[in-house]
């Protein structure tokens, strides 16, 4: 408010010099408090609550891993976490005898509480059965202990063998499934994705986006974790409603028929080294579905998602999110206007962009 008046009321000589001082202040707390990490710890305390939501949010989702150990609606984070890490150590070369001695109670504990839900993933539990299984049959038994191998009896006997036609194991780079994609192809289709802010007054067929949404299922996640989902808004004026509170929208916000909000559940992690993954997992997925759209006949533009608490607040209420759940970035989806422009956006090059690292 004080800012508003000073560039509304002000005159200019005096708002000139006003503006200048409050920059020069501004510069000289930040060196003042950037000198270390107790400063900068300071400086957001008292000066600054940016980062407020996000402290609160990473705290909060390490609560919630602790108290339901990993579990989240038809998934557990845990299972799917250790049941990866297991993976790795099955593709080991060489393999060693007896690995993951301290995660494997854990593992199985895990599969024991998943099962007994009616409502779980059938395709996530036949994965982690099937990987146990090739677990066993792997290491050295004589390493286990007796009630390690107790449970996974038990485990077996309860759910008996899977067809060996079927198994969800690691297999060998040579017979993994072939692409007929070259280069050129994907080069293609990277310069054919634009981000399209023009589209016409069409809806967007649901069962395009489930399938684009498949695809960007295969993208990389960290420990196969997959924190992200995509909250799909194909109501017109919710859409719009969705699409208004971001910054950067202005002007074309009104003719975006359909809006996904791309969100990711702190909830996965139970400690803050992991806080940025939601980050890069939800962008690895998002960009593997703007291309997939693409090749569906649909175009679609990314939009920055700024932490501002009001917008924060706004997108939070709107959708309902709980204080674990972040916003990522939202995607406007739609046909392309045929008629309408699209920004040249030069892109850096290659020599760029590279930077060899030399010893």
């Amino acid at each position: 408010m004080i800012l508003v008046f000073i560039k509304q009321y002000l005159p200019k000589p005096v708002k000139s010099l006003i503006l200048n001082l409050l920059a020069s202040s501004r510069m000289a707390t930040l060196r003042l408090f950037s000198r270390t990490r107790f400063s900068a710890s300071l400086y957001y305390c008292f000066f600054s609550r940016q980062f407020a939501r996000e402290h609160q949010s990473v705290l909060k989702g390490r609560l919630n891993y602790l108290s339901a150990k990993g579990m989240q609606g038809n998934s557990n984070t845990l299972l799917r976490r250790n049941i990866h890490r297991i993976e790795k150590g099955l593709i080991m070369r060489p393999q060693r005898p007896i690995f993951a001695l301290d995660y494997i109670q854990e593992t199985l504990d895990a599969l024991a509480a998943a099962s007994s839900n009616v409502n779980h993933d059938q395709q996530e539990l036949k994965w982690a059965r099937d990987v146990l299984n090739c677990y066993f049959s792997s290491v050295d038994m004589d390493l286990l202990q007796p009630q390690i191998k107790q449970l996974f009896a038990a485990i077996s006997e309860q759910y008996g063998d899977c067809e060996q036609t079927t198994l969800s194991v690691p297999y060998t780079f040579s017979t993994r499934k072939q692409s007929q994609v070259t280069a050129e192809q994907l080069l293609a289709l990277c310069v054919q994705r634009r981000s399209v802010r023009w589209f016409d007054d069409k809806s967007v067929p649901r069962s395009l986006l489930e399938q684009a949404v498949e695809i960007a299922s295969l993208a990389p996640s960290a420990c196969n974790r997959q924190p992200y989902q995509f909250m799909i808004a194909d109501d017109k004026v919710l859409s719009q409603k969705l699409i208004d509170i971001p910054l950067g929208t202005k002007g074309f916000a009104h003719n975006v028929p359909c809006t996904l909000v791309v969100t990711a559940d702190l909830g996965n992690y139970s400690s803050e080294r992991d806080r940025h993954l939601i980050y890069i997992d939800s962008a690895l997925a998002s960009m593997q579905l703007m291309l997939a759209l693409e090749t569906l006949g649909l175009s679609s533009c990314p939009i920055n998602w700024p932490d501002i608490e009001p917008r924060e607040k706004a997108m939070a209420s709107l959708l309902g999110l709980a204080d674990t759940i972040r916003p990522v970035m939202l995607i406007a989806v739609g046909y392309g206007k045929a008629e309408g422009s699209i920004p040249f956006s030069h892109k850096k090059s290659a020599k760029q962009l590279i930077s060899y690292v030399e010893q």
